[in-house]
């Protein structure tokens, strides 16, 4: 139901080996649901409950610019889903400096 995919801008390729967390909120509490890291083409595909509600992707990019210079760390993006029916895909543009995101298809 959920899906995600990275592409480093600066280089015009996909962003592999970055590790991602899903998590939903509970109450107060961040509930994770899983974790992995993006696929040789800068994609992962979660398998999680269909459940209406409040849904963070953390991305580790920290992790993927390793020594290279860059200003943001880990970066979490919180949506919120209504509608079960449908197919969520959170992609993330991203470059040393900046980043941004869209509600995919």
């Amino acid at each position: 139901m959920i899906s995600t995919h990275i592409l480093d801008t600066t280089k015009g390729l996909p962003a592999s080996g970055v590790t991602v967390t899903l998590e939903m909120k509970e109450n107060e509490n961040w509930i994770e649901l899983g974790k992995d890291k993006t696929n040789p083409d800068g994609r992962i595909n979660f398998d999680c409950p269909k459940l209406i509600g409040l849904y963070r992707l953390t991305f580790n990019i920290e992790e993927y610019f390793g020594d290279q210079e860059h200003f943001f760390m880990n970066t979490p993006i919180i949506f919120n889903i209504k509608n079960t029916n449908r197919k969520y895909h959170v992609p993330l543009l991203l470059n040393p400096y900046g980043y941004s995101t869209y509600r995919g298809s």
